[in-house]
């Protein structure tokens, strides 16, 4: 495998970062908007200049500081960091235009804050997609939980404050409480916080040591959403939809389960977590969370709520295909990163729309606004179908490795957990598309005129939505990516 020795990795992390007192020190809306479509162009064409050496095996490594002898602030772009990278980089272009709409038409206060913790926000982001050890992904890791308070706390009144008090209640207590008494366990006993491709903690620890540690992270970071670490995610609700976007989507959940997954092969190791038997033990773990976060979504009326439980179960559904140490199992999750992503912010920016354009949250309400935004509503549907998991839409494929992975590691239960996981997404998800066109006259809940929303919000649903058809037809690169880094893992090529 060759080794770069680049400064680019640190470039993509600090070209939002560096924006962000532009923004706050810019004199108008325009020009603060420019400024977060150029910082978002230009993090994106970094991460895209460095895909096609990664594509060819290699990695892309810099080392910021040593902060103690052995310890160090790294960064290394490997294939499962860029596929992170480009999903959230890519996507935080298209976010961008939709604030920009969105923001405008319900003439949101504090948008310069807004923009700046959304920049910081990415800056964090990158820096766990590039971390090159378990310090560096740690301290991103926190980074991003401050960054994103301001944001979940946008509108400043009651039910907002409770809500931050609420998330960085579970990030940050988890994370302290959790991850890091076992990172300076394992460090205390190891001497290393260095990834390694099957892990450095063989033969330290004893099986219950092992289990108790690999649990500590996987709950300690909260922002995967699993169960009972998951009251957060409903909550954040209350800020706006580009922000749940960005929690749901782009950035928060999907650092969380990064974390996570990055944990069990980089930290711990497959083979060995195969010989002991924990990776089935969260696989039980994650199960319980899709199946019970899938239950509650179908009681849920308030659109974005739905959607917040669905994203829960989804994000298991990461988890639970890396923790099934198969080939096909891995790289389902792997992907599901990208697929879930494209699908969900489409979901959410669909919510936004609505809202924007009639002011409805609940579902109950919504009978028959296809025929009043049937763009905004098609896009809906085609989110549903991909996180559904049916073709052609990209969550298909995902999920069809995920799939084939519990027959390959032979645990058939996770397969029925699959496979009635999906039923109950189509039972919350396509009620809604259905009652949105399919109704009678006397059905219809809109005697007042509702218009689709302005082309800002309306363009980034519709450039998401067909991306997730697209990504059916042509997974590149993430599927690339996702087999690179399993390969690496097992120590064979993937066929």
């Amino acid at each position: 495998m060759e080794l770069l020795y680049s400064v680019k990795p640190l470039a993509a992390i600090l070209v939002s970062f560096f924006v962000v007192p532009i923004i706050f020190s810019a004199r108008s809306e325009n020009v603060r908007e420019a400024w977060t479509f150029v910082a978002a162009i230009l993090k994106f064409a970094i991460v895209l200049s460095m895909l096609p050496f990664v594509l060819k095996g290699g990695e892309i490594a810099y080392t910021l500081a040593e902060v103690l002898p052995g310890l160090a602030i790294k960064f290394k772009v490997d294939a499962f960091g860029m596929l992170f990278a480009l999903v959230s980089s890519s996507l935080w272009i298209v976010t961008s235009m939709y604030s920009i709409g969105y923001m405008r038409t319900l003439k949101e206060h504090g948008q310069t804050r807004y923009y700046a913790c959304f920049a910081l926000s990415l800056s964090a982001t990158l820096g766990v997609a590039f971390a090159g050890n378990l310090l560096t992904l740690y301290l991103f890791y926190e980074m991003l939980s401050f960054a994103t308070y301001p944001l979940v706390t946008h509108h400043q009144d009651r039910e907002a404050r409770s809500s931050g008090r609420k998330y960085i209640t579970y990030i940050l207590g988890a994370s302290i409480g959790l991850v890091l008494p076992a990172m300076l366990v394992i460090y205390s006993q190891t001497g290393t916080f260095e990834f390694a491709p099957q892990g450095f903690m063989n033969g330290h620890f004893s099986q219950g040591a092992m289990a108790v540690l690999l649990l500590m992270f996987v709950f300690g970071f909260a922002k995967a959403g699993v169960m009972p670490f998951h009251s957060w995610l409903p909550a954040a609700m209350v800020a706006p939809t580009p922000v749940s976007a960005l929690l749901h989507a782009v950035a928060v959940v999907k650092v969380g389960v990064f974390c996570v997954a990055r944990v069990i092969t980089g930290v711990f190791g497959t083979k060995m977590l195969a010989t002991m038997g924990l990776g089935t033990l969260v696989c039980y773990v994650a199960s319980f969370t899709i199946i019970v976060s899938s239950l509650i979504a179908l009681s849920q009326d308030g659109l974005k709520r739905r959607l917040a439980f669905s994203t829960i179960g989804q994000l298991s559904y990461i988890i639970l295909g890396v923790a099934l140490l198969s080939p096909s199992g891995m790289t389902g999750g792997m992907l599901h990163i990208a697929m879930h992503a494209f699908g969900k912010i489409t979901l959410f920016f669909c919510a936004g729309a609505i809202f924007a354009a009639s002011g409805i949250k609940n579902i109950s309400e919504m009978v028959g606004i296809g025929r009043r935004m049937p763009i905004t509503m098609t896009a809906f549907l085609l989110g549903s179908l991909s996180v559904i998991g049916l073709p052609p839409l990209g969550g298909f494929i995902s999920k069809w490795h995920l799939v084939i992975g519990t027959l390959e590691s032979g645990q058939i239960f996770f397969l029925f957990v699959l496979l009635a996981s999906s039923l109950l997404n189509a039972a919350y998800f396509l009620p809604i598309s259905y009652k949105a066109f399919f109704c009678t006259d006397e059905e219809a809940m809109f005697e007042k005129k509702v218009d689709e929303v302005p082309t800002w919000c309306l363009v980034p649903l519709c450039i998401t939505a067909t991306c997730s058809v697209i990504f059916f037809f042509y997974p590149q690169p993430f599927l690339q990516l996702a087999k690179m880094t399993v390969s690496t893992i097992i120590g064979a090529p993937m066929p």
